[in-house]
C-alpha cells in the first residue's frame, strides 16, 4: 500500500495542457460517447476525470516514500506504450505524466493496450486491496464511470432521480450485461417505436412525395393592437430555412445544390391575411417591394417588441408577454368546431425529406391543420387512469430560473411546455414502454435504457426546439442550462425515419452501451441519496473525487423535472425499487434538500440562501473525510466564475477539515461559446487537490502566512502561465495554492491573538495576485508608480484574457449530423433571457463587478471615479469602453466632430477629372469640401499639440488619442503626439506596449496599437 505520507503524482505535478486539449475536444465527440446517453448539464469531460483519477490513485516515484515494487512494476508496463523509460525517479515520474496526458484522449479510452498499462499500474499502487472511489455527487456518472475504467471501484450517488437513472444504467447495467444489452436495446427499440407508430401514423401524414415529414416549423402569434389594423402577426427569429454550404458575409447566396431558402411575409392590407412564400437561391437574400421579413427587436429589459408588417406599428414587449400569456405561451393551435384554424401557433413550413438536397421545405396545407386538429381532439380523450394523464396539472416551479421564461410567457403546467400532438406522441410511446414493464412485472436493464432513449427523444420533442437553418437540423430544448423562450420553434416527428425520433434515441444509446460494454468494465454501485449521509463506514474509502453544485449557476432539480414528469408515467408502473427513486410530494425532483443556492425554494420556511450552500458543502465534505482512509486522498472540482461562490465552497472546505495541496485548472470548455465571447467566462474547471488536515494540526502565525504568499502566488503564477493557463482562469487556479498555506493550520492568528478568516485572507491573496499581474504586464508592483487608469485598464484585460481551443463545427459533420449539440453548440440565442454581460454597443470586454472590485480595492483604484469614464457597469457586469466611445471625453467635443468629419469625407470617392456630363458646379463643390477637410486637419493638429502640455491628461489618455489618430490617418497629429511621448512620457510606450500584448488578438485596439507601435521613431 501506498504509505500515508508519500504524496501522490496529483499533489506535485499533472499534464495540464495535454488534459485540457483533451478535455476540450470531448466536446465535438458524439457517437458512442457517454454523454450521449441522456442530457445532463454541467457534465465533467472523461478526459479530466479519468487523468487526475489516475494521478490520484498513483504515487510519485520521485518520493523517497513511493513503494519500490511500484517503481519496478512502472517501469515493466510503460515501455509498451511510452517507450524505453530511462534510468533515475525523475524520468519516471515524466513517463508517467506523458501516460497520463496521452491516456486522456478519448480515442485511447477503449484501447486494450493502455486499458491494461493503467490498470496495472494501479494494481501495483494498489496490490493489497482495490480502491473504491465515491462520489457523492455523481450527476451524469462521468467520475465513478473512469474509476471503473481504471480497474477501481466506484460507489456514485446523487439526490437527482434523472441522474440516478443515468447512473444506473452506466454504470451497473452496461458493466453487468455488455454488448448483449446493445443488441437487445435494438430489438425492444423498435418493438417500441412500431407499437407507438400503429397508434400515431393518421396524426403525421405524408407529405407531397409521399414521404413522412421531417419536422414542422411553428411560429407563436400576437395581434396588432393598432385601432386601424388588428393583423395577426406571427413571431419567428429569422426568415431563413436553410443556409447550408453558404459562405458567411452580408447574405448568404445560393449554392451549387441550391439549398440556400428564405421564408418571405407578404405585407398585406391593412387587417387583411398575412401570406408567405418561399424564396429559393440568391434572389432569397433580396426582399422584393412588398414583402417584408418580420422584425423583432429587443426592448429594454428581457422582453421583446414585435412590430406589425402590415401597418408598421409597433407592440410592446409588455403586450407581447400579456397576449401569449392569454394563450399558455402560445404554442397551441386555436380551432372552431369544424378544425378550421382561427388563432394561435401558425405553422409555416414543413420540412420533408429530399432525394437530391437532403431537405426540402413547402408550404402548409389544410391536410397538416387537420392532423394537428385530430390529436387534439386524441389528447382529450386520454382516460383519467392513463398516467399521462397526469402531466398537465403537474406546475414547473414558478420562480425557478430553470423555467422561468416559458412560465413568463404563461406556460402554467409542464404540459404546457409541449404542444398536444407532442404529449400525445411522447404518452403513446411512454404506454408502450409502460405495457412491457407491466408484461415482465419489473423495469428490467433494457426497459430501463429504452426509458433513457424516451428522455433523448423528448429533449428533441418540445415548443421550445429551435430549427438550425445553417446546418439543416433539429435543435434541442436545452442549448443552455435553462429552458429558453422561442419565438418559432420546430416540431419533430417521434414515429419518423430521419433524424429527431424515437428510433433514433435508441441509436444514440445503443451506440454508447456498445462502445462502454467493450471497455470490460466491473459494475459499480449507485444510490439515490444526500450527499450530507454517506451509507458507508469510517476510513472505508480511497479516493474521495466529487464535483459538487456551482452554488447558483445550475438549478438541476427544476432542470431535470422536465423529463422526471415524463418519467414517473412508466416508473408508477415498475415494483422494482431502484426504479422508483426518491422525490417530492408532487412527484418533482427533491429541491428543499438540494445543495444549491435558489431562493425559489425554502428550507423551514426560508429561501434557500448562500449560508444553505456552505452549510450543505461543509457537511457533505465533513462525510467524504469521515469515510476516507486515513492514507487517502481527494479531489473537489468548482468552476464557478463569481468570488461569492468561490468563498462559499472553500469555507465548506476547509471547516470540514482539509488541506489544499493542489490545484490544476484543466481547460474544459469551448473559447467559442456564446457566453464565453470577450468575458470572463472561465474556460477551466479548478481542481483542487486535498487531504484529511491532521487532528493535531499547529495554530498558524498570520506574519508567518504573509510572507509566504507572494513567493507561492508568483510560483504558480508563472507555472500556471507556462502551460498556457490565462486570464480568469489563471486567477482562480493561482487561489488553490495560496490556500495551501492557510488551510494546512488549525486555525491562524494575529500576534494579539485574534483568528484570521478565511474571507480576510483572501483579501490579501487578490491583492497579492493583483500585485503579480502588474508586475508582469506594466514591470512594476507598486501601485503608486502607475496611474490609476491605467491599471483598471490593466489589470481588466489581463483577467480577460482566454484560450480558444477547439473549432465550432467538428471536422466532417454532415447534413443533420447534430442530433447531440448541446448549450455551447447551438446557433439559439435566449430570445427571453438576455445574459447580463451583453451590451448594446461598443467593446463586449466584461468582467462580473465582484471580480473587478477584489483587484481594486487592495491596489487603490476607486471604481466609482472612472463610472462612464472608462468602465460601464450594468446588472452586476462591468464593461470596458472602447477606445472610440471615449473619444469625446479624450480630445473633446469640438475636436472629436472634427474626426468624425474628417471620417465621412474619407469614405466618399474623389475622382481627378470630371465624370461624363457633369456639371461644374460638382467639381467647385467637391473642391470646397477638400479644402474644408484640410482645414480641418489642420486644426486637429494644433488642438492636438495645445492637449500634449495639459498635465491633467493621463498616459492611458495619450494612447488612446494615438490609437484614434492611427485610425482616422491624422498622420501629421500622431507624429507630433509621439514625438512628444517620447522626449517626456516614457511610461507611454511602456504602457503601450503592454495594452498591445493584453488587448485580443483580432481586435480592433489590437490591430490600431500595433500599427500606431509601427509609427514610433527609432
Amino acid at each position: 500500500m501506498i504509505p500515508k505520507e508519500c504524496k501522490r503524482l496529483a499533489e506535485v505535478d499533472f499534464p495540464i495542457a495535454e488534459v485540457s486539449k483533451h478535455s476540450a475536444r470531448e466536446k465535438s465527440i458524439r457517437h458512442g460517447h457517454p454523454s450521449t446517453l441522456h442530457l445532463w448539464w454541467a457534465r465533467r469531460p472523461l478526459a479530466a476525470c479519468r487523468a487526475v483519477l489516475l494521478a490520484l490513485l498513483l504515487p510519485d516515484p520521485c518520493d523517497p516514500l513511493c513503494p519500490a515494487g511500484f517503481r519496478d512494476e512502472a517501469r515493466v508496463l510503460l515501455p509498451p506504450v511510452q517507450g524505453l523509460v530511462e534510468p533515475g525517479d525523475e524520468n519516471l515520474r515524466r513517463a508517467l505524466l506523458r501516460f497520463i496526458g496521452d491516456f486522456a484522449n478519448w480515442d485511447l479510452a477503449a484501447n486494450a493496450q493502455y486499458l491494461a498499462v493503467s490498470r496495472g499500474l494501479v494494481r501495483a499502487a494498489h496490490p493489497d486491496e482495490t480502491p473504491l472511489v465515491i462520489d457523492p455527487f455523481a450527476g451524469g456518472g462521468s467520475i465513478p464511470l473512469e474509476a471503473l475504467r481504471l480497474g477501481g471501484e466506484a460507489f456514485a450517488s446523487d439526490l437527482n432521480p434523472v441522474a440516478v437513472l443515468i447512473e444506473k444504467v452506466m454504470l451497473e447495467d452496461i458493466p453487468r450485461h455488455g454488448p448483449e444489452l446493445a443488441d437487445e436495446l435494438r430489438r425492444v427499440g423498435a418493438e417500441i417505436k412500431a407499437a407507438a407508430e400503429r397508434e400515431l401514423a393518421e396524426f403525421y401524414p405524408p407529405g407531397s412525395n409521399g414521404a413522412r415529414p421531417i419536422g414542422y416549423l411553428w411560429a407563436r402569434t400576437v395581434r396588432c393592437e393598432s385601432s386601424n389594423c388588428g393583423a395577426e402577426i406571427p413571431i419567428f427569429k429569422t426568415p431563413w430555412l436553410s443556409k447550408r454550404g453558404a459562405k458567411r458575409a452580408k447574405y448568404f447566396r445560393e449554392t451549387d445544390n441550391g439549398t440556400c431558402v428564405a421564408l418571405i411575409m407578404e405585407s398585406a392590407p391593412l387587417g387583411g391575411p398575412i401570406k408567405f412564400r418561399i424564396a429559393r437561391g440568391e434572389g432569397s437574400e433580396r426582399l422584393e417591394p412588398g414583402f417584408v421579413a418580420l422584425r423583432a427587436t429587443k426592448a429594454s429589459g428581457n422582453n421583446s417588441h414585435v412590430v406589425c408588417p402590415c401597418c408598421n406599428s409597433v407592440l410592446k414587449g409588455d403586450r407581447v408577454m400579456a397576449q401569449l400569456s392569454a394563450q399558455r405561451a402560445g404554442c397551441e393551435v386555436e380551432f372552431d368546431n369544424s378544425g378550421n384554424r382561427v388563432g394561435g401557433a401558425y405553422l409555416l413550413a414543413v420540412i420533408e425529406p429530399h432525394p437530391q438536397r437532403g431537405r426540402a421545405f413547402r408550404l402548409p396545407t389544410r391536410v397538416d391543420y387537420e392532423a394537428v386538429w385530430k390529436a387534439g381532439l386524441k389528447v382529450r380523450d386520454i382516460p383519467e387512469s392513463n398516467p399521462g394523464a397526469r402531466l398537465n396539472p403537474v406546475r414547473p416551479s414558478p420562480n425557478a430560473r430553470g423555467l422561468t421564461a416559458p412560465t413568463r410567457y404563461g406556460a402554467q403546467t409542464f404540459g404546457d411546455l409541449f404542444t398536444a400532438r407532442q404529449r400525445l406522441a411522447i404518452t403513446t410511446l411512454a404506454a408502450a414502454i409502460r405495457d412491457r414493464i407491466v408484461a415482465q412485472g419489473s423495469l428490467n436493464d433494457v426497459s430501463l435504457a429504452a426509458l433513457l432513449a424516451l428522455g433523448r427523444c423528448i429533449d428533441q420533442t418540445s415548443a421550445h426546439v429551435s430549427w438550425i437553418p445553417n446546418i439543416e437540423a433539429i435543435g434541442h430544448s436545452f442549448p443552455r442550462q435553462a429552458l429558453q423562450m422561442v419565438w418559432d420553434f420546430v416540431e419533430s416527428v417521434p414515429i419518423g425515419d430521419q433524424s429527431a425520433n424515437y428510433g433514433a434515441a435508441v441509436e444514440w444509446v445503443r451506440k454508447v452501451v456498445a462502445q462502454q460494454g467493450h471497455s470490460g468494465l466491473r459494475a459499480g454501485q449507485t444510490q439515490q441519496g444526500d450527499a450530507r449521509e454517506l451509507p458507508l463506514s469510517d476510513e472505508s474509502v480511497d479516493i474521495f473525487f466529487t464535483d459538487p453544485p456551482y452554488y447558483d449557476a445550475v438549478p438541476y432539480a427544476d432542470l431535470s423535472d422536465f423529463f422526471l414528469v415524463w418519467f414517473n408515467t412508466i416508473l408508477l408502473a415498475s415494483s422494482t425499487t431502484y426504479s422508483r427513486p426518491l422525490s417530492d410530494s408532487a412527484g418533482l425532483s427533491p429541491k428543499a434538500e438540494e445543495a444549491v443556492w435558489n431562493q425559489a425554494h425554502c428550507v423551514n420556511g426560508k429561501p434557500k440562501s448562500r449560508e444553505f450552500f456552505e452549510v450543505s458543502v461543509q457537511a457533505a465534505f465533513g462525510e467524504g473525510r469521515r469515510a476516507l482512509k486515513d492514507d487517502g486522498i481527494a479531489c473537489v472540482v468548482f468552476a464557478h466564475k463569481t468570488t461569492e461562490g468561490w468563498e462559499a465552497l472553500l469555507n465548506g472546505l476547509l471547516k470540514s477539515g482539509w488541506v489544499i495541496r493542489a490545484s490544476w485548472p484543466i481547460v474544459t470548455e469551448r473559447g467559442v461559446r456564446t457566453n464565453a465571447q470577450n468575458t470572463a467566462s472561465l474556460a477551466s474547471s479548478i481542481h483542487l487537490v486535498c487531504r484529511p488536515r491532521p487532528e493535531d494540526a499547529p495554530v498558524g502565525d498570520w506574519s508567518v502566512v504573509l510572507r509566504e504568499l507572494p513567493r507561492r502566488v508568483r510560483e504558480w503564477m508563472e507555472r500556471l502561465q507556462n502551460e498556457g493557463v490565462r486570464g480568469a482562469d489563471l486567477v482562480f487556479a493561482c487561489i488553490g495554492p495560496a490556500l495551501e498555506i492557510y488551510s494546512r493550520y488549525l486555525r491562524v492568528e494575529t500576534a494579539e491573538g485574534r483568528e484570521v478568516a478565511l474571507p480576510e485572507y483572501l483579501e490579501k491573496v487578490w491583492e497579492e495576485i493583483g500585485r503579480a499581474a502588474l508586475r508582469q504586464v506594466l514591470g512594476t508592483d507598486a501601485p503608486s508608480a502607475v496611474e490609476e487608469d491605467a491599471r483598471l485598464t490593466a489589470l481588466f484585460l489581463w483577467t480577460m484574457r482566454s484560450i480558444n481551443v477547439m473549432p465550432r463545427v467538428a471536422k466532417g459533420a454532415q447534413v443533420g449530423d447534430v442530433e447531440d449539440l448541446r448549450e455551447d453548440e447551438q446557433d439559439s440565442d435566449d430570445e427571453d433571457e438576455v445574459p447580463a454581460q451583453r451590451f448594446r454597443t461598443g467593446s463586449n470586454y466584461s468582467l462580473p463587478y465582484d471580480i473587478v472590485r477584489r483587484f481594486c480595492q487592495p491596489l487603490g483604484i476607486h471604481l466609482e471615479r472612472w463610472e462612464g469614464l472608462l468602465i460601464e457597469t450594468r446588472k452586476g457586469v462591468v464593461r470596458l469602453l472602447s477606445v472610440r466611445e471615449r473619444a469625446r471625453q479624450i480630445l473633446g467635443d469640438k475636436t472629436s466632430r472634427d474626426l468624425e468629419y474628417l471620417q465621412s469625407t474619407k469614405s466618399e470617392p474623389r475622382p481627378y477629372q470630371l465624370e461624363l456630363f457633369e456639371l461644374q458646379s460638382d467639381e467647385t463643390k467637391r473642391r470646397q469640401k477638400d479644402e474644408q477637410a484640410v482645414f480641418v486637419q489642420k486644426r486637429v493638429e494644433g488642438e492636438t499639440w495645445t492637449h500634449l502640455h495639459q498635465d491633467t491628461i493621463t498616459v492611458l489618455d495619450h494612447v488612446h488619442q494615438a490609437m484614434l489618430f492611427q485610425k482616422q490617418g491624422m498622420t501629421t497629429a500622431l507624429r507630433e503626439l509621439l514625438f512628444y511621448e517620447q522626449s517626456y512620457r516614457p511610461d507611454f510606450l511602456r504602457l503601450a506596449n503592454a495594452l498591445s500584448a493584453l488587448y485580443p488578438r483580432d481586435s480592433e485596439e489590437k490591430r490600431l496599437l500595433d500599427a500606431m507601435l509601427l509609427a514610433v521613431p527609432r
